[in-house]
């Protein structure tokens, strides 16, 4: 099987992510195939006609697993309870104990995506630091000959010495270790964190694949005890609690992509975290700009202002402007996710409404809304605003398994194909349910708040192959009223509800048969970065960057599968880091200094070619249609939240804040929204991930690929290049905004 001609990247991207290495080489497509529909089969209990639908549309890449679940699905690895949360895209806990950082930083290593709820009524919970004590690191990373597995910690005299042990354990017990020792009764003079038992970089993980890379577990030691030595004498600050989670965040990815693992939710009146990103960068006198070390870290995640009660017009309009030129600061209205999430007792528009109205003027009597359920059952469905760092789901201490129907693979006149493929993702996604967590806290939310996101992606090449050139004609004129606009409406939201219901009859179903839990929320959008290269799809709900463009992906100088881009034709650039000493561009990829490449890809939509479709600039579209699309499928599809990526100009602040503001206050259904300025230039910004180009470009490049083209097999190339190439698995968080650099002073 050979993956779309429209999908271009799909190949780069498969073998780079996904394909791991066997004793008979790196996997096919169907190998992978092969290896999760048997892991979805032994956990999820399946019977042979679900694991066959699997398999089919695993195959044609019409339904996928998540991204975790390609990577490590059907491993010896995963079926080890410890493990199982390296089976999930995403989290989320409350951070109201010392453990909660501990047990963040192990979900990362496991490469699941962390969302922390940093409010007064979880970090107030936290001990005082009583201790100061002096902090001495021994860096003699892997000179231990044998070397232990588990974190040691001994004390003796006021001294304390930890010794970490050569495990994803060990490195997240040493964590706990150095904070209970600051807010712990014994006095500590001096904490010694002795590093030679941690194996040397590069050195391969067994199991989980890729290798090992503590090239800042030094540095996050240390941070953590200047951080802690700070609050000495009082409790941790929110934006302490922040720091120490985003300095292991980067210990764990050690240099990768920012924003690819976290997402922080402050409380919306906590005007220190408000703040807690500005003016990052700051100019020296030399007029040079530098970041601030002491909040470097905190780049590592996506920062969420949490509305208990509807925000003032002034106070949306301060945010969306706010993102406008920072890219931070999104807000949260907390009561509508928590009435999502409790839709089995709010079961009409009444009881919504009514329970959201308690919620603002008395959250006590709100939750009596709940009946009588018990009090931990309750204060779980009262604190179930909790995101993940996409801000797709929604819960408290909870993983969430996800599946993608990839829409653009789908002939929308095709109503079973459609039905078979949202029923095959939703049977991959309610397939983990049976796992049982050692954590009582994750195990617990299991137990009463069980979760599963069915997601899609393609959904807007979908609608052009359904409707054609007038679709995007509509979308041009921003999806205005009328009699054109309604008819769209009415087909797209008939769409969007069948597929919810597939998916809830189908995950019902299953529970039944297997005595679980039925979850009360179904169907969710992810960003759907990374899966949707597979099959050319745009991803998510959103439209795509053009009709055509150059698409570049990010590797290491000589990485083996960008060698192997390069003999299957691909264009290879040095990445926008790489610079001489007058601060230009690199141009030749195998300079000494250059450290990164980008391979150019030429892409063109499924739809491109469609008569008149390509005369439109996506680009362009308004801020008002990408709105009114994001809450049509709110609205009809989604019953977690929709992840989304707004992309809007300056003179558009005013109208997003109105879109915004009018929606919390009709209570039309809107959680939260990321939001992203948009530049016409191109050159603003060089060798973006994406490049829009015309028709007569795209074709140009095309035939320098086939010029420049050594093999059309790009697995003979990978088996080449690759042979000791592993790969290590998706980013904890998967969608397009992670992939632009953060916007800093040049």
């Amino acid at each position: 099987m050979s993956f779309p001609k429209q999908a271009p990247c799909a190949n780069p991207v498969y073998f780079r992510t996904y394909s791991r290495r066997t004793e008979q080489g790196k996997e096919t497509w169907q190998d992978t195939v092969e290896r999760c529909v048997d892991g979805l089969t032994r956990v999820g209990k399946l019977e042979e006609d679900e694991a066959a639908l699997i398999r089919e549309q695993m195959s044609e890449l019409k339904a996928l697993p998540s991204g975790r679940w390609l990577w490590v699905g059907g491993t010896p690895w995963i079926e080890q309870q410890k493990n199982f949360s390296g089976a999930y895209n995403c989290t989320n806990t409350d951070l109201e104990d010392l453990e909660a950082f501990s047990l963040q930083m192990e979900l990362l290593m496991m490469g699941s995506g962390t969302g922390a709820i940093i409010e007064p009524r979880t970090f107030d919970k936290l001990p005082v630091v009583r201790q100061n004590f002096t902090l001495d690191i021994l860096e003699k990373i892997g000179e231990e000959e044998n070397p232990v597995e588990h974190t040691i910690a001994a004390i003796s005299k006021e001294e304390a010495i930890v010794t970490v042990g050569d495990s994803r354990e060990g490195w997240c017990d040493a964590f706990l270790s150095l904070l209970n020792l600051a807010c712990g009764p014994d006095k500590i003079e001096k904490v010694v964190i002795d590093l030679s038992n941690v194996r040397a970089p590069g050195s391969p993980i067994a199991g989980f694949g890729g290798v090992a890379n503590p090239v800042k577990l030094a540095h996050f030691y240390r941070r953590a005890g200047e951080i802690l030595s700070k609050a000495h004498g009082r409790k941790l600050t929110s934006v302490e609690c922040c720091l120490l989670l985003d300095e292991s965040s980067l210990a764990v990815v050690a240099g990768n992509v920012r924003r690819s693992a976290g997402m922080r939710q402050f409380h919306g009146d906590d005007e220190a975290a408000a703040v807690a990103k500005d003016n990052l960068w700051q100019q020296g006198e030399d007029g040079k700009w530098r970041i601030d070390p002491e909040r470097d870290a905190l780049r590592m995640a996506n920062h969420t202002r949490v509305f208990h009660a509807k925000p003032t017009f002034d106070e949306v309009k301060a945010s969306v402007t706010k993102q406008f030129y920072s890219g931070e600061g999104a807000i949260q209205y907390a009561p509508e996710a928590i009435a999502r999430s409790s839709v089995d007792f709010l079961d009409t528009d009444d009881k919504k409404r009514q329970f959201l109205y308690l919620y603002e003027t008395s959250p006590d009597l709100a939750a009596g809304y709940l009946e009588d359920l018990g009090a931990d059952h309750i204060e779980h469905r009262m604190g179930r605003y909790g995101l993940n760092p996409c801000g797709e789901i929604l819960g408290k201490d909870f993983h969430c398994n996800l599946a993608e129907i990839h829409l653009n693979q789908l002939d929308p006149n095709d109503w079973d194909a459609q039905y078979r493929a949202f029923k095959a993702g939703a049977i991959a996604a309610a397939a983990l349910l049976h796992h049982e967590f050692k954590v009582p806290r994750y195990q617990f939310s299991r137990e009463v708040d069980p979760i599963i996101g069915v997601s899609f992606t393609g959904l807007f090449d979908f609608f052009v192959k359904a409707f054609g050139a007038g679709w995007l004609d509509w979308w041009d004129k921003g999806r205005p009223n009328g009699p054109e606009g309604l008819g769209y409406r009415i087909v797209e939201s008939n769409y969007l509800d069948f597929w919810r219901r597939v998916v809830e009859e189908t995950v019902t179903e299953y529970c039944n048969r297997h005595g679980l839990r039925i979850p009360n929320r179904f169907t969710t959008v992810q960003p759907a970065g990374t899966k949707s290269l597979l099959t050319g799809a745009a991803p998510g709900w959103h439209p795509p960057k053009a009709a055509r463009f150059i698409r570049r992906i990010t590797f290491a100088k000589n990485d083996p599968v960008a060698l192997a881009c390069e003999a299957y034709g691909y264009k290879i650039i040095p990445s926008q880091s790489d610079r001489d000493e007058t601060g230009a561009l690199l141009d030749d990829p195998r300079d000494p200094r250059c450290t990164e490449w980008l391979v150019e890809i030429p892409v063109q939509t499924p739809w491109a070619d469609l008569p008149g479709c390509d005369q439109y600039n996506i680009n362009g579209f308004g801020i008002n249609a990408q709105w009114d699309f994001y809450m049509q499928v709110q609205k009809y599809y989604t019953t977690h939240n929709t992840s989304a990526t707004l992309e809007y100009r300056e003179h558009e602040i005013e109208e997003l804040s109105t879109l915004i503001h009018k929606a919390i206050q009709a209570d039309e259904g809107y959680i939260s929204a990321a939001l992203l300025a948009r530049f016409d230039a191109n050159e603003t910004f060089p060798r973006l991930p994406f490049e829009p180009i015309d028709k007569e470009t795209y074709e140009q490049l095309e035939r320098e690929v086939l010029e420049r083209r050594i093999t059309d097999d790009f697995a003979l190339a990978m088996s080449v290049y690759g042979t000791t190439h592993e790969a290590s698995g998706p980013a904890a968080c998967d969608g397009d905004k992670c992939l632009f650099s953060e916007k800093k002073p040049q």
